[in-house]
């Protein structure tokens, strides 16, 4: 099966689940959640699965998003689609100055300076006049997507929060197979020849920290749409634990990884928060070690493994059998 092929068949199945998932016992505020995550995670996982960029503080532009949309909805009258895209200008923003300070920086050092950076983004909201503190901001409006369309009705509130997952889901896919894609890989597995080959490795890394981080706003500022509320657990640093969590889980420089890192991510958490209680984060940790252990490239890069060692050793078999089925080296 080739890549295209693949990808289709994946995508027809995920815009199939994505459609019938209410309608076949799945909680439309689990699900809402999942989509949200499952962006988030992708977005994560442009920047350091295909850029090799591992950020310790993307969870500034989530929440940092989720704020300002809240904010532009219940105080400035935004519709929630102009909300929402003024939680992903704010991503934007945060993500071109987080970009350009740690872009500099390399391995670890590059970690720091992006978690150092969304510690600073999570006191700054802590003690924005607007945010409400350690309350957050609560009883964000929903608002109308259209005149006569409210998004107070949970299922018209699903499907536009799949429309966003599917819309940037399918940005990111076109951007890693677009040659600037293919230019963030090359600078990932080895820098010094994209530099020989005359790349501006700077310049694509901040652009990939901008995209990334506009997306998360995007997924931030559509979770406080859905629940109402910008909280400080949207921007902690936790939040950037847990989003690193998904992607390694559902496997790291793959394009389903995130989603299905997502999906199971999120349902565990839904189902230890009533049977767990405070050992649910012990419980997570657990299954992330025996994820981690039992597939080293995550979920979907483990399949991805075992497809491609099925398909060589498909190729080797029909290579050395005749035609007549007969084994051995054909007659003289």
């Amino acid at each position: 099966m080739s890549h295209r092929s693949g990808f289709t068949i994946g995508l027809a199945l995920l815009v199939a689940f994505g459609i019938a998932a209410p309608w076949i016992g799945f909680y439309q505020s689990f699900l809402m959640k999942f989509w949200c995550s499952a962006l988030f995670a992708c977005a994560f996982n442009l920047l350091a699965g295909y850029g090799g960029l591992i950020s310790f503080g993307h969870a500034a532009f989530f929440g940092g998003a989720a704020y300002i949309a809240g904010y532009t909805i219940k105080s400035l009258g935004f519709p929630p689609v102009l909300g929402i895209l003024a939680g992903g200008l704010c991503g934007a923003g945060f993500g071109v100055l987080a970009g350009y300070l740690s872009v500099q920086r390399k391995g670890i050092y590059f970690s720091m300076v992006t978690l150092a950076m969304a510690q600073l983004i999570y006191f700054v909201f802590l003690q924005a006049p607007f945010s409400g503190g350690e309350d957050g901001l609560q009883n964000i409006p929903r608002g109308h997507l259209l005149p006569g369309v409210s998004l107070d009705n949970n299922v018209t509130m699903y499907y536009f929060v799949f429309a966003i997952f599917l819309a940037g889901f399918l940005a990111i896919a076109r951007l890693v197979d677009s040659p600037f894609g293919q230019a963030i890989k090359a600078i990932r597995q080895n820098e010094p020849r994209a530099i020989s080959l005359g790349y501006q490795v700077p310049n694509y890394k901040v652009a990939a920290f901008v995209i990334s981080a506009t997306i998360s706003g995007i997924a931030g500022a559509t979770k406080s749409v859905v629940f109402q509320l910008a909280s400080l657990s949207d921007v902690h640093w936790m939040m950037s634990g847990e989003i690193i969590l998904i992607t390694l889980v559902g496997g790291l420089g793959t394009l389903y990884g995130p989603v299905i890192g997502a999906f199971l991510i999120v349902s565990l958490e839904n189902q230890l928060a009533t049977t767990a209680g405070s050992w649910s984060q012990v419980i997570l940790g657990l299954v992330f070690i025996a994820c981690v252990s039992g597939f080293r490239q995550g979920i979907a890069g483990t399949w991805n493994e075992w497809a491609r060692m099925r398909l060589t050793f498909k190729a080797k078999t029909e290579r050395f059998v005749p035609p007549d089925g007969q084994a051995g080296p054909p007659a003289h």
